[in-house]
């Protein structure tokens, strides 16, 4: 993957119409990909060294970021869904390389302002299941 513009990088929600609109164009973003080990080390493991079970942890992914709200709309939907605890469809976007899709639910949402510059916004979001990824 050749190196990409982090502005580029975009984070759509499910309108709950199954339309996905942009929510926001990060200014900075992580996406971040876990899976939890089952340690399965037994009195007669070579050495005993540690052995894992192999496609049996659990799988999780969190997205973290800061940005502006593309406008109004988009500022609302992501407080309602935050305020109702709602698990909604998303999709990252990251040009040239794919799209992440899954179900997340807003874990944390903070606002920030300077006294001479824009509002924004801190986003922390959590898988609630499977992930898709769709390369483009």
């Amino acid at each position: 993957m050749a190196a990409q513009k982090g502005k580029d990088l975009l984070l759509k929600i499910d309108d709950g119409t199954n339309v996905f609109v942009t929510l926001a164009g990060l200014r900075t973003q992580r996406l971040a990909l876990n899976a939890n080990t089952v340690d399965v080390t037994h009195a007669e493991s070579a050495g005993r060294w540690r052995e894992l079970l192999a496609g049996a942890g659990v799988r999780h992914a969190s997205v973290a970021g800061t940005g502006v709200f593309k406008d109004e709309a988009s500022d609302a939907l992501a407080r309602q869904v935050f305020f109702d605890g709602l698990i909604r469809a998303w999709q990252i976007v990251v040009p040239s390389f794919g799209i992440i899709a899954a179900p997340f639910q807003i874990s944390s949402l903070d606002y920030r302002g300077e006294h001479a510059g824009e509002v924004t916004f801190e986003m922390a979001l959590e898988s609630a299941g499977a992930l898709v990824f769709t390369a483009i």
